[in-house]
């Protein structure tokens, strides 16, 4: 088994004396070297696997050092000779601020005398002996179509909203030098990418290398608030075993939903909208999630998922992400449900936009009764998603009617969506009013 230290870590373990003398065998400039040294500080999970691969998949949980391991390999690989890189990250602004620019980004881990330049008006990074690095988003697979690269960094790809096509068009790309490779970090969701991916780790010479690490092993690192908040908060929950301790997860008995039904109603493209909603589920406060979740239904009678924006904040976040949502797809009205909230609800949309077309309603059932319809909607394949959308597929897998599981927000949110688009006289809400 593998040491799950440093070896800054196992060294500042020793006796003081025993340190001293270790030090003492290496020349001044070798020590200042250490501190840039990623081979130095990094955890042996956290450094690339020996041998020869073509992919490998890092699997790890919240805080683990993700992010870290992929820039360190990235500039590390940009030293050994010019080359090309593909970085993809969920979104175009998870490349920038993560990738790139982040506390842990390459800009940040690049060794002082190797520090590349960012181009953000072009996606490119470039190091001092020419080689560079184009960020790609996991949401616009076409990006991909054409460039060719040495290496690519894939992050996140679990979320990415077109996950097969985006690595796909990648993989089609890497075709320059003799042995191209794809560093892959994710927490783990159960797509058919992440279990192929896996599958062909367990076969002999697949070329597909897995290492999994979870948040524990990066805890002197984590901030006081986060092990408080976010560890205590999920150890011995589900969600906390996908998010933690990076396992990949099945389907929950009970649940309204499986991930096999999710994947046969997902789409890459929508057709032409009939209508168009904004669900939305105000949360009690600041600190919880409220939901917003972009509906539609299309000409052939089907429903959409079309955007999820769900967030935590006050209102007024909440409400102009809501009222930037229905601008944004011309949405016929915005359904909110309104049992917290009230009439406070109406007044900081219509605070931020008065012409905003409001259509509240009040549930007058639980949970499990509004979310019965729709659940039966996807068995018949009735209702699709256009990309993946995790945190809410997420909630929809997870969710256990009764068994006293906090609120799943973007679920009710595009529960209220799509009742209110497909379900016919429900008896499980009301319009406010009626």
């Amino acid at each position: 088994m593998r040491p799950t230290q440093s070896l800054a870590s196992r060294l500042a373990k020793l006796p003081a004396a025993q340190r001293i003398e270790i030090l003492d065998e290496f020349p001044p400039e070798v020590l200042m070297q250490l501190e840039h040294d990623w081979h130095f500080w990094a955890r042996p999970h956290q450094l690339p696997p020996p041998g020869q691969w073509s992919i490998w998949l890092l699997l790890a949980g919240r805080g683990f050092g993700k992010t870290r391991s992929g820039a360190e390999w990235v500039n590390e690989k940009a030293a050994e000779a010019p080359i090309r890189i593909a970085l993809i990250g969920e979104t175009a602004a998870d490349c920038r601020d993560v990738l790139v620019e982040g506390e842990s980004g390459i800009l940040a881990c690049a060794r002082p005398e190797f520090k590349p330049e960012y181009q953000s008006s072009v996606r490119r990074v470039t190091w001092p002996n020419g080689s560079t690095a184009t960020t790609y988003s996991g949401d616009a697979p076409d990006q991909l179509r054409g460039p060719q690269h040495h290496f690519a960094w894939a992050d996140e790809c679990a979320k990415w909203k077109y996950a097969q096509d985006a690595w796909d068009m990648m993989a089609f790309g890497l075709r320059l030098g003799t042995e191209p490779q794809v560093m892959a970090t994710t927490t783990p969701r159960p797509i058919p990418l992440i279990k192929q991916l896996v599958a062909q780790s367990k076969q002999p010479n697949s070329g597909v290398v897995l290492t999994v690490g979870d948040t524990y092993e990066n805890i002197p690192n984590l901030a006081t608030g986060f092990i408080r908040h976010v560890i205590q908060r999920y150890e011995g929950t589900r969600l906390g075993r996908q998010e933690l301790h990076a396992h990949i997860l099945e389907d929950v008995p009970g649940a309204l939903w499986t991930r096999d039904i999710l994947e046969a109603c997902r789409v890459v493209h929508a057709p032409e909208m009939k209508r168009v909603v904004v669900g939305v589920d105000p949360a009690a406060g600041a600190i919880n999630e409220t939901g917003v979740v972009v509906a539609g239904l299309g000409i052939n009678g089907h429903g959409y998922i079309l955007a999820d924006g769900s967030l935590s904040g006050l209102p007024d976040v909440w409400g102009r992400r809501v009222i930037s949502l229905h601008q944004d797809w011309q949405s016929d009205c915005i359904v909110p449900e309104v049992n917290n909230g009230g009439e406070m609800v109406r007044y900081t949309l219509q605070t931020i936009d008065r012409n905003a077309p409001i259509t509240p309603v009040r549930a007058i059932k639980n949970k499990q009764a509004r979310a019965e319809p729709v659940a039966a909607l996807y068995e018949q394949c009735r209702i699709h998603h256009v990309g993946l959308f995790a945190a809410l597929e997420d909630e929809y897998c997870n969710w256990v009617p009764g068994e006293g599981m906090p609120s799943p927000n973007r679920l009710d949110a595009a529960v209220w969506a799509l009742t209110s688009l497909m379900v016919k006289s429900p008896q499980r809400w009301l319009p406010v009013g009626e």
